[in-house]
């Protein structure tokens, strides 16, 4: 038994009948189903999103610019959506409208235009706070979530163009303003060069001013230094004058009793000579009588000491012998030194003598000075009236020369003043005829410096000043549609659900080839070749139809049919595989494998911004090799890919294949899950 033979036997059984024709008819069609309709109705969503009803509020109340020029920048912006025809746009007159029928769906989305937009738009030409203008959108996520993404993408656009028609304006604006500043320039740098003449002019008399001032300042320090020593020597003499007179008032004032204190003194100066000579008539007299009461004292005192031995004997306390030596010893003794008070008194003696002597002295020398005072007190009131006078005139003259002086150091720091303030001006002069030939020459090179753009320039730079950054998009390999992006993500998903589709039909292996001798790899490919030629069907159905019906139009129409057969083949292989060595629970193993492949395949988003653990899913299943195969040859990319893609088509055909063979090997033997397995599907 060949592996022809076993393959035509197998679809002989499947086409016995009208309806075996007609089922497997319809199974290669499935693809057709899932894929060409698929790609049908999402192929060109984009171009016909102007069957989409979008709200739009318009209530802009326009601005008027610095210039005087009216902006209507709302009803511009309307206008624009509006013959754009990207939606179906619907002029509602309020917000809340609007918003209402977003939340019940009659609109898919609003967009409105606040009252201040183009207010806002032209408050950056000036310097006062400027706001942006806004533009207001209402989504809805429940009427669908793409709309959203396509929402964004359209309002960026109407953002973009309106920034840069706006900043084009007012870049426009500023550049007329370089212009102005230009020509302004000039006429200040011409006015300049008339200052700095002008100063230089002003320089030079001021020169001769500052000489002249320099010559005042030195003849008002002359005169004040003058002034001072004459002020000096004034306030010297009022100084003396007016302590000689007080000096001399207060003499007046002491001596204005001298005659009556002089009698006075001489009278009593004559009463104390009297009393002195009285006075030391009568100490002389008692220092006799102090002497002569001593010598009457040392004999009282011997006849005390005879008193006593004469009672010493009688009581027998001493003999008579011994009484006369105490006699001789007692006057044998010396008699005891006079007392200090002896001395003072002879001293005191000797003072009185002397005063008494010298009050009769003082008594003559007062009665002279009494003769002679009221002279003296005469002549020391006319010098005390005359002292007065001098010392007024030399106050009246000191207060004259401190006037005087005064007025000549107000002169002086005037004289200085003015002498610093013509050296300031004549400096200032200098630095303001330096800096106007300056000004002059700087606002000469700046106005060579300042743009004066003329209005083709102008229309140019404002141009890139209000779009300063472009975007240069070079694309390799394009996809012409949305259709055309999925296609490659739907074919090869059309293509495993295809043959998904065969295995509920078709047998994996013939229970005849089964019981025949026939080696077990040829029963295996003889079980796969139906799967095979079906599967090849509807790979050419699908390609024919996405390339001619649908308008694919890919790059390589002959390689991608030939990779759509490759993968025809390894899916076949591997669906069949599977399905032989599994029984019945293979079917839910192709169909886990498939939603594996259909996460990790990167059909929509790179397979890159899957989990970690579906990257080795797409490295081991064969689908996400075949959906960048096909994009390669659809979108005309890079070939280098293809050969190893499809190098690895037949490796998953071989695994397949080696799998049904090993299915064989198992099912030669029978058992009573043979006869009856546990499930079936």
């Amino acid at each position: 038994m060949t592996v022809l033979r076993l393959a035509r036997s197998e679809l002989k059984r499947m086409t016995g009948g009208l309806l075996p024709k007609l089922t497997i008819l319809a199974l290669a069609m499935v693809p057709l189903l899932y894929g060409a309709v698929y790609l049908y109705a999402n192929w060109d969503p984009y171009g016909k999103l102007n069957q989409i009803d979008a709200a739009l509020v318009v209530e802009d109340s326009g601005a008027t610019s610095a210039d005087g020029t009216r902006l209507e920048a709302g009803k511009k912006v309307a206008e624009s959506l509006t013959d754009g025809h990207v939606f179906n746009w619907q002029t509602v007159s309020g917000s809340e409208e609007a918003d209402q029928g977003v939340s019940t769906g009659k609109y898919a989305f609003a967009l409105k235009i606040p009252k201040d937009f183009s207010a806002n738009l032209v408050s950056p030409g000036g310097f006062d706070a400027a706001n942006q203008a806004m533009l207001n959108v209402t989504t809805n996520d429940a009427n669908n979530y793409l709309l959203s993404t396509i929402v964004d993408k359209l309002t960026t656009a109407v953002h973009t163009t309106v920034a840069t028609e706006v900043g084009e304006e007012t870049a426009n604006r500023l550049l007329t303003g370089f212009g102005t500043i230009h020509s302004q320039m000039l006429t200040a740098s011409d006015g300049a060069g008339k200052l700095a003449d002008g100063v230089a002019t002003v320089h030079d008399g001021t020169v001769t001013l500052h000489r002249g001032t320099g010559e005042l300042k030195d003849g008002a320090a002359d005169l004040y230094n003058g002034q001072l020593k004459l002020r000096d020597g004034a306030n010297s003499l009022s100084t003396g004058a007016s302590q000689l007179s007080a000096g001399l008032t207060q003499l007046q004032d002491k001596t204005a009793t001298l005659p009556a204190d002089s009698r006075r003194l001489a009278d009593g100066a004559a009463q104390v000579a009297a009393g002195n000579a009285a006075l030391n008539t009568q100490v002389q007299g008692l220092a006799g009588q102090l002497a002569a009461s001593g010598q009457a004292a040392a004999q009282a005192q011997r006849g005390r000491v005879l008193a006593s031995n004469s009672r010493l004997i009688a009581a027998g306390v001493i003999s008579q012998d011994q009484a006369d030596r105490i006699l001789a010893d007692f006057d044998a003794t010396p008699a005891p030194p006079a007392p200090a008070s002896a001395d003072k008194l002879k001293l005191a003696t000797a003072q009185v003598q002397q005063l008494a002597d010298g009050s009769a002295a003082v008594s003559a020398g007062a009665a002279k000075l009494a003769g002679a005072s009221p002279a003296l007190s005469g002549a020391v009131g006319k010098a005390a009236s005359g002292a007065g006078q001098l010392a007024g005139g030399a106050s009246t003259l000191a207060a004259g020369q401190q006037s005087a002086l005064d007025g000549a150091g107000k002169l002086s720091q005037g004289a200085a003043r003015l002498d610093e303030g013509a050296a300031q001006l004549e400096g200032g002069a200098a630095t303001a005829s330096d800096g106007a030939r300056t000004l002059a020459g700087e606002l000469a090179a700046g106005a060579g410096k300042v743009p004066n753009p003329d209005d083709a320039q102008k229309d140019s730079l404002a141009r890139v000043m209000a779009d300063p950054v472009a975007v240069n998009n070079v694309s390799q390999a394009k996809a012409g549609s949305y259709g055309a992006g999925l296609a490659p993500f739907f074919l090869t998903l059309a293509l495993w659900i295809g043959v998904f589709m065969l295995i509920q039909a078709m047998r994996p292996v013939t229970q005849r080839a089964l019981a025949s001798n026939a080696p077990a790899w040829k029963i295996a490919v003889g079980g796969w070749l139906p799967f095979l030629a079906v599967a090849a069907v509807q790979a050419s159905l699908l390609t024919l139809v996405v390339d001619l019906g649908l308008g694919l139009n890919p790059a390589h129409p002959v390689l991608m049919w030939v990779l759509m057969l490759a993968a025809a083949m390894a899916f076949s292989a591997i669906i069949q595989g599977v399905v032989a060595l599994l029984g019945s629970p293979g079917k839910l193993v192709v169909l886990i494998l498939l939603v594996l492949q259909l996460v990790s395949s990167g059909g929509t988003f790179p397979w890159q911004t899957t989990p970690e653990p579906l990257h080795v899913v797409h490295q081991l299943l064969p689908m996400g090799y075949v959906v960048s195969g096909m994009r390669h040859l659809i979108y005309g990319a890079d070939l280098t890919s293809i050969l190893p893609t499809m190098l690895g088509l037949l490796g998953y055909t071989l695994l397949g294949t080696a799998m049904s063979t090993v299915a064989v090997r198992k099912h030669k033997y029978w058992t009573l899950k043979t006869l009856k397995p546990e499930i079936a599907l």
